[in-house]
C-alpha cells in the first residue's frame, strides 16, 4: 500500500488541513500485504472520533493491512471536534467532508466514483459523521458503518462528555428535527434509496443507548440496519476487530 499524509487547502475551511490516504499498490514481495489492485479502485472514507485526528486509524488499528486485502483506497480526513458539521461558532466541516473532499479525491487519485465502489465508516463522533453522510447523501454510498457512534445527539447535544457550554457546533439551537438529528433523518428516509447500514456498539459502551435509540427508530421506519451488539467498551481493541467485520460486509464478496 502507498501511505501518505497530505496537507491540502480547503476552500470550505479557508485554511490548510490534513488528510491521510492509503492507496493500493501492486507488490510482489512485501510480507503480509497482498497488494491487490483493481481497474476501478473502491474507496472508503474513514472518519475519526472526537479526541483524535486523521492519523488515528493507522496508529491504533491495522487498517492498512485490512484494506490491502480488498484493493481498497482509504481516505481519512481531519475534522477536529466538529462532529462533521458546519459549526455555528467555527468552521464548515460538513461542506469540506461532504462536498469538497470527494471532489478533491476524484480529481487527484485514480479511484472509482461509482456508488457501488464508495463506502463510509467511522467511530464515535465519526460514526455520527458516517451515518449523517449516508442519510443525507444516500446516492453516494454502497454501505455505511457506525462503530460505537454518537447517533442520538439530539437527546444530549451539550453533554459534558462531548463539549462545553455553549456548543461551538450547534450554538443554542436544538438539534432535534434538523439535518444533524440522525434519529429524525432515518425516520424520514426512503428505505429503498439508502445504502446498506451497519451498526455496532459494545454492550458496556457509554453510547449504547444512542445506538439502541437509532436502531429502534430505523425499525419503526422500516429501514434495514444490520445491528451487531457485542461485549465491549469504547476502546480500540473493539474497533480494530469491528472494522474488519464492516469490510467483510461491504466488500467481502470481492476480496481476493
Amino acid at each position: 500500500m502507498i501511505q501518505f499524509r497530505a496537507n491540502v487547502f480547503s476552500e470550505s475551511l479557508g485554511h490548510c488541513t490534513s488528510v491521510t490516504v492509503l492507496l493500493p499498490q501492486t507488490t510482489g514481495g512485501q510480507i503480509g500485504l497482498s497488494g491487490m489492485v483493481r481497474t476501478a479502485t473502491p474507496v472508503l472514507y474513514l472518519l475519526h472520533g472526537l479526541s483524535d485526528d486523521d492519523t488515528i486509524w493507522l496508529r491504533r488499528t491495522s487498517i492498512e493491512r485490512y484494506a490491502s486485502e480488498y484493493g481498497l483506497a482509504v481516505v481519512m480526513p481531519d475534522a477536529g471536534r466538529s462532529f462533521y458539521c458546519n459549526e455555528v461558532h467555527g468552521e464548515r466541516y460538513w461542506d469540506w467532508v461532504s462536498q469538497e473532499l470527494p471532489r478533491l479525491v476524484a480529481e487527484t487519485f485514480q479511484v472509482s466514483t461509482a456508488r457501488e465502489d464508495t463506502f463510509v465508516a467511522g467511530l464515535s463522533m465519526g460514526g455520527f459523521g458516517a451515518f449523517k453522510l449516508a442519510l443525507r447523501q444516500p446516492g453516494r454510498f454502497a454501505a455505511a458503518g457506525s462503530l460505537s457512534g454518537c447517533l442520538d445527539m439530539a437527546s444530549s447535544p451539550r453533554s459534558p462528555e462531548f463539549m462545553t457550554e455553549p456548543s461551538p457546533i450547534w450554538g443554542e439551537q436544538p438539534i432535534r428535527g434538523t439535518g444533524d438529528d440522525l434519529v429524525h433523518l432515518v425516520g424520514q428516509a426512503d428505505p429503498a434509496g439508502l445504502p446498506r447500514l451497519w451498526l455496532t456498539c459494545g454492550t458496556e459502551d457509554r453510547l449504547a443507548s444512542h445506538n439502541h435509540t437509532f436502531a429502534e427508530a430505523a425499525g419503526h421506519a422500516g429501514v434495514p440496519v444490520v445491528v451487531d451488539w457485542a461485549p465491549g467498551d469504547h476502546e480500540w481493541g473493539y474497533w480494530d476487530a469491528k472494522i474488519q467485520q464492516f469490510l467483510r460486509l461491504a466488500l467481502g464478496s470481492t476480496a481476493s
